[in-house]
């Protein structure tokens, strides 16, 4: 019985707890099409896009890039290349989570990028450091994680060390 309500669990604390984080969207045309169920099926209802962006309010001016790091820009354009090696670098906390799936997930950004390519999720078994403080970050970059529930990244740094400057 209770391996039964464990996944369920799961995913529901997931539902609850990483609202906005990288949720897939529906394409534009599925917000407007009216869905058709058969008889007793369930309709999927689409995930919120969050009122504002993570991290909208926190001043990202000024963060230089880590010594011998790379912007979060540079990651998603380089992230074929960078794929399954340890990468560092540079930027601000603008989201944290604490304890899920045993580990700690924060969302960084350094004012690189444009939306879609600005915001580096990572994960770690650190301490999770409060929200606007600069950090930097060494671990391996993963890419195209997929956690269900319909969250996942293209690019995601695991196993992270997290230094508060």
């Amino acid at each position: 019985m209770l391996k039964a309500i464990t996944g369920p669990a799961l995913a529901l604390t997931l539902v609850v707890l990483l609202p906005g984080c990288a949720r897939k969207e529906p394409p534009a045309d599925a917000a407007t099409a009216t869905p058709t169920p058969s008889a007793g099926a369930q309709v999927a209802v689409p995930h919120p896009t969050p009122a504002a962006s993570p991290g909208a309010e926190i001043d990202l001016s000024g963060i230089a890039r880590a010594e011998g790091g790379k912007t979060i820009a540079e990651l998603f354009a380089e992230k074929d290349a960078l794929a399954g090696t340890n990468v560092t670098v540079r930027g601000k906390v603008v989201k944290t989570n604490a304890m899920i799936m045993d580990r700690n997930w924060l969302h960084m950004r350094d004012g690189s990028g444009a939306e879609g390519t600005n915001d580096l999720t990572v994960t770690t078994s650190a301490e999770l450091p409060p929200i606007g403080n600069t950090i930097v970050v060494t671990g391996k970059l993963a890419l195209d994680k997929e956690f269900g529930m319909g969250y996942q990244y293209p690019v995601i740094i695991e196993d992270a060390e997290v230094t508060v400057e």
